[in-house]
């Protein structure tokens, strides 16, 4: 019978095997054909299945393999179970009458995605998207494109839009996703207000607030409020303040403690500072802190009321930061571990924070003790008094030092030098970090007076006090920079550099020291690192500018002065020097541009309008130069050589009436001057006047004049070179003298009169024009003239401008 061969769980004994024999595939089917049970599960589902799972299966002999169950009842079709082992045996190998095929197939590949046409499954994929677009939108914001975020927003705004329509059209207007509606429009609104954009992010928000459907996004109206403040509408922004308050619960005090502060702020924009320190007031009751303090002490100020600026700066200096002690971390132990310990605090965040806070608090006390210490009182002095024992009575005791410093620079700033350094000889006693601070403000100081003695004393006193006091050691060097001792003064910039990287002091100076050593290289390299430092700092431009023409790379020289330029466009002296580079470099038309802007900007340089001048005559303009040398003469009107080069502009353009008028004007003001009368003699010979004599005679006595002259300095230098040769000698040297000074005074009487002695040689008219020659005078005369006797002469160095 069938039911003899059924194999039941429970039947063998405990010790067998419950699947031992379904390996070997040598099972009995005879008689499976008659059994009507058999074939009744056959035709169930489940037969149909196991029959689709087991037909492709051939055991040893080739025959297919059948499941077996056990059939529960007649009426129900029995729940079929395998017959064949699950492919784990004992040996590892393949199940008989498996292939190799079989047994290696590998990991099942991959489930494929079950698309579904399903108009929910489609808005779900909308929806998915439309998170990306809006993930998207926020990191282009974290990363400063602002453009690329507001499109991101503007994208998913849209595609939000077309998921609601689409779920109107399926009816399933129901199921809408206000979270996804309320974060598209919160990031568009923001990306909005990032692009200034202001309209549309009021719009934005609007949009949200006015929506009843959206749970606390009333909230919002802080945004708007802080959009209405930007834009300078404070009333608005204190009523949209207000509207937010009246939904942050009482409960959420940081929040509530924020928006009361934004009102404030806008209080005091609008000028309402009573309302302001009513504000501010109600924060200090509730929750004090060190900003809404100062923010406080400054309406008070504005009101002009001391006691209740007093009482704030008390109320200060009582809130408790809430930070532990943490000089005990910054001590060193001999304990390694301890060490480890202290040094991860220090590298705690949450350290950091702390440390943060609390500097926060002292630069809002010392603002406000800087505030009211001129106003508190009759004087700053007496206002600074009490601030600093208000101090030294709170926690905050090591601020008073630094208030003292405070106090001692003041004084610098109303010009009491002696009270400022009374003031910082009082640090000297003192613990050694201050007694450094106040030693370097004198070295500071000294230095100003040009006291270099006293600058290297307190210099000295603040190194020795602090050997890690870097700008003790930039005022060590610039003492010795001072007294030219460069190679020292080095060494105390380099130490400095050591201590603190970042001193940008040292480097500069350093920088200035190799430069006077004649070490251009060391200079640049000092000047480009400090440039990599402060970007776009003209001094420091400049510098590197005189070192690369120093180096005589004169392209990067022009580089880094036209870099300058766009610094300090209107500097008409680097104007002027990059007209001089051009110049050097042959660039003619581009140096005068230079110095024709230089001179728009500074129009009193003489040595730009030298060049201007000189570049219109070399262009055949003199007509132009003529309005550049007078005003040369203007500025030096003691020099002859600006008028004579006026003159020589006329003579050159063919108006030698207009130069004769100059030159006589020259000689009225400069009788003795060699060169005007030679230009005269000149100019009424080739005019043929009868004056040409006078002058020439004029001429004469000008240059005898001259000649006596510089003999008598010759002579008065060989006299008090053999006076200085005996200065020594004793009274017969001294009647030996008067002796030859009589001698002297003989030969003078005997000797005739130098001009008149040579009062019939030849008058040597000749002179260099400045200007070179005059053009050919046209031939108006029936008589010819003779050839002219200075045309082969060549310009004077000594009239040429500069």
């Amino acid at each position: 019978m069938m039911g003899e061969r059924i194999h039941l769980v429970g039947e063998d004994e405990d010790d067998e095997d419950l699947y031992s024999g379904y390996d070997d595939g040598n099972y009995v089917q005879k008689g499976l054909e008659d059994d009507a049970e058999f074939q009744q599960a056959v035709k169930t589902s489940y037969g149909h299945r196991a029959a689709a799972m087991t037909a492709t299966k051939g055991g040893a002999n080739g025959q297919a393999r059948l499941g077996t169950g056990v059939a529960i009842n007649q009426d129900q079709a029995r729940p079929m179970t395998a017959i064949r082992g699950a492919g784990f045996n004992s040996t590892g190998g393949k199940l008989p009458g498996e292939s190799v095929t079989q047994a290696n197939r590998g990991p099942a590949p991959p489930l494929e995605s079950k698309y579904d046409d399903n108009p929910e499954e489609k808005i779900r994929q909308m929806e998915k998207k439309v998170n990306e677009l809006i993930e998207e939108s926020a990191l282009a914001n974290e990363r400063g494109e602002l453009q690329l975020a507001l499109e991101k927003a503007k994208e998913a705004g849209r595609r939000e839009r077309m998921i609601c329509k689409q779920r109107e059209q399926a009816g399933l207007s129901d199921q809408i996703n206000l979270d996804l509606t309320y974060s598209v429009l919160f990031v568009l609104a923001n990306q909005y207000q990032a692009c200034d954009m202001y309209q549309e992010a009021l719009n934005s928000f609007s949009v949200i607030v006015k929506n009843k459907m959206f749970s606390n996004a009333g909230r919002l109206r802080v945004n708007m409020g802080n959009i209405y403040s930007k834009q300078g509408k404070h009333q608005q922004a204190i009523r949209m303040y207000r509207m937010a308050l009246d939904q942050v619960p009482n409960a959420n005090t940081t929040m509530r403690i924020k928006i009361m502060q934004n009102i404030g702020s806008a209080f005091i924009h609008l000028g309402q500072y009573e309302d302001a320190v009513t504000v501010y007031d109600q924060i200090m009751a509730e929750k004090g802190d060190f900003k809404t303090g100062l923010n406080l002490i400054l309406c008070y100020f504005s009101i002009n009321d001391r006691d209740k600026m007093k009482k704030t700066f008390q109320r200060m200096l009582m809130i408790d930061l809430g930070v532990g002690d943490d000089e005990k971390f910054m001590s060193v132990s001999d304990d390694n571990e301890m060490n480890i310990y202290y040094e991860a605090i220090r590298n705690d965040n949450l350290w950091k924070a702390e440390r943060e806070k609390k500097s926060a608090a002292e630069r809002c006390i010392m603002y406000a003790a800087k505030l009211i210490s001129p106003v508190i009182e009759s004087s700053f002095a007496a206002g600074f008094d009490w601030c600093i024992g208000c101090v030294k009575s709170s926690p905050y005791v090591e601020l008073a030092n630094d208030l003292e410093i405070t106090k001692a620079v003041t004084y610098l700033k109303m010009k009491d030098l002696s009270k400022a350094i009374e003031t910082l000889k009082s640090f000297e006693k003192k613990d050694s970090t201050m007694a450094s601070a106040a030693a370097t403000n004198l070295a500071f100081l000294y230095i100003q007076e040009g006291e270099l003695s006293l600058a290297e004393k307190y210099s000295d006193l603040a190194i020795n006090s602090d050997r890690y006091n870097s700008n003790a050691m930039v005022n060590k060097g610039n003492c010795l920079f001072a007294m030219k001792e460069y190679e020292k003064a080095q060494e105390y910039y380099k130490e400095a550099l050591n201590v603190e990287a970042s001193c940008v002091e040292a480097l500069y100076n350093l920088g200035l020291a190799k430069k006077n050593l004649s070490c251009q290289e060391e200079a640049l390299d000092c000047f480009l690192k400090l440039h990599g430092i402060i970007r776009n700092d003209p001094m420091i431009l400049i510098q590197i500018a005189e070192l690369y023409e120093a180096l005589d790379d004169f392209h990067q020289a022009i580089d880094w002065y036209t870099q300058v330029l766009t610094l300090a466009p209107t500097d008409a002296t680097l104007l002027a020097k990059l007209g001089a580079l051009y110049d050097s470099q042959g660039d003619k038309s581009q140096a005068f541009q230079y110095y024709l802007e230089s001179y728009r900007y500074f129009p009193s340089n003489i040595d730009t309008i030298s060049w201007i001048g000189s570049y219109y005559i070399e262009s055949q303009f003199c007509e132009k130069a003529i309005s550049y040398f007078d005003k040369a003469s203007m500025i030096q009107p003691n020099e002859a050589k600006w008028q004579l080069m006026v003159a020589s502009c006329y003579r050159i353009i063919g108006n030698y009436n207009q130069a004769l008028e100059k030159y006589k004007t020259i000689h009225e003001k400069f009788p003795e001057n060699i060169d005007c009368l030679k230009f005269l003699v000149r100019v009424c010979t080739d005019l043929g006047l009868k004056e040409a004599q006078e002058y020439a005679g004029k001429l004469k006595k000008a240059e005898k004049a001259k000649e006596a002259k510089q003999q008598r300095a010759n002579s008065a230098n060989r006299s008090g070179v053999s006076s200085r040769q005996s200065g020594s000698a004793g009274s017969e040297r001294a009647g030996s003298g008067r002796n030859t000074s009589r001698n002297s005074s003989a030969k003078m009487r005997e000797d005739p009169d130098p001009i008149h002695q040579e009062e019939s040689k030849e008058i040597d008219t000749t002179y260099n024009d400045p200007l070179g020659d005059a053009p050919a005078r046209p031939k108006t005369a029936a008589r010819r003239r003779n050839e002219d006797e200075f045309g082969d002469e060549e310009l004077g160095d000594d009239l040429l401008p500069e």
